[in-house]
Formats: structure tokens, sequence, C-alpha cells
């Protein structure tokens, strides 16, 4: 499938959370990526957190050819970014780190790398209230809502480019959602049913 060029990408089903695949995670990945799966006092929380970190581990192998393990500075929305690749080989040049970006839903992981700032979200399609659409769609959003042959995979696909956007900029979810796909200027944005029952985006930066 074609989706923004150069990205690499990865998504998987969740298929089985259970404690007995988190405790066989654990060892896999890195002091600070246990530590931070540990804070999740359900399985479901700390089997997402593991597993988000071996795919992306296994993308930047694949890719890039970085070994060993990952580690995460934050900005200050939260955002993680590359420190270095464990005890070997410094990462110093930050220019030369690449960019990621991780999602994840009840059904579904998914994790998209690339040399430029990038974002990913996966949603399972739902059906959302009312409110809720007035809260975070503006009034043309509502009626492509409304008259959609499937308002409920409408809205999904909506909330998770608005999602993608937010999370290439880096900023997470702001207060006011209504124009965020307003001025996409130089952005490249793909959606696609990742499952049966879930929809993900990708957006990125048009490469020149």
């Amino acid at each position: 499938m074609n989706i923004c060029d150069g990205v690499k990408w990865s998504i998987e089903p969740i298929t089985d959370c259970s404690w007995e695949a988190v405790q066989e995670m654990l060892p896999q990945v890195s002091e600070q990526r246990r530590a931070q799966a540990l804070q999740y006092k359900h399985a479901f929380g700390q089997y997402a957190c593991l597993k988000a970190y071996l795919m992306l581990q296994d993308l930047l192998r694949e890719h890039y050819g970085i070994e060993g393990d990952l580690l995460f500075t934050y900005n200050e929305y939260g955002k993680p970014m590359l420190s270095r690749r464990g005890s070997q080989n410094d990462m110093n040049d930050v220019a030369s780190r690449p960019y990621f970006s991780i999602s994840h839903c009840k059904k579904a992981i998914a994790v998209a790398v690339d040399t430029i700032p990038i974002g990913i979200d996966i949603e399972t399609i739902r059906h959302p209230s009312k409110s809720l659409i007035e809260k975070t769609m503006n009034t043309q959003e509502q009626q492509q809502i409304a008259t959609s042959e499937n308002p409920d995979k409408e809205f999904t696909a909506l909330w998770t480019r608005k999602e993608a956007v937010l999370k290439r900029y880096g900023t997470g979810i702001i207060d006011d959602l209504h124009e965020v796909l307003s001025n996409l200027e130089n952005l490249q944005i793909h959606t696609f049913r990742s499952t049966a029952d879930t929809i993900c985006t990708i957006c990125t930066h048009q490469k020149k």
C-alpha cells in the first residue's frame, strides 16, 4: 500500500494482552520502557506500551540499522523522541535520528517512522454522541458526518486525521479541535481502513 512517501509503518492487531504476554515481553525492552509499562495497573496498558516499543525497535532495525535499546526524551507536551540507542553508538547527531509516532486502540497498535516529523493515529470505529461531534468537529465536518453513508466510520476517520496532524506537530490533543484540518498546506495525509473495525491516519510533511 502506497502511504505517505518514505514512511515506514507497522500495524498489528491486539489478540493477546494477557499478563503472560506482558511477562514475556518485559525482558525484551529497555529499563526505561519497562518502568513506563509497569506504571499501568492493567494488562492492556502494559501490553500496549511494551508491544509498541518492540514494533518500533523492529522498524528502526530494519530500515535504519539501529540496534540495541531505545531511550526516549519528551517535549513539553509529552511527545517522545529518540535520545540514543542503548550503550552502543550514541546518536549524538540530533539531525540523524529518525522520527517516530505510536498509537493504539483496543483493537490494534500502529507505529510509523520517517526522516522528518510524523504523526500516526489508529482508532476503533465507534458511534459518537451528538455532543462529542459538536465539540470536536466544525460545521462542515458535522455536515460531512451527517450525510455520510457510514457516519460512524466518517467520524472516526476525521478524528484520526485530527490526532495524526496534532501528533505530527507534537502538541497532542488541544482544547479547540474544530479547525485542526483547516490549514493542511504542505502536509501529506493518508487515511485508510487498517482492519475490519479500525481506521488509521498517517501524517507527515510533503517531501521535495
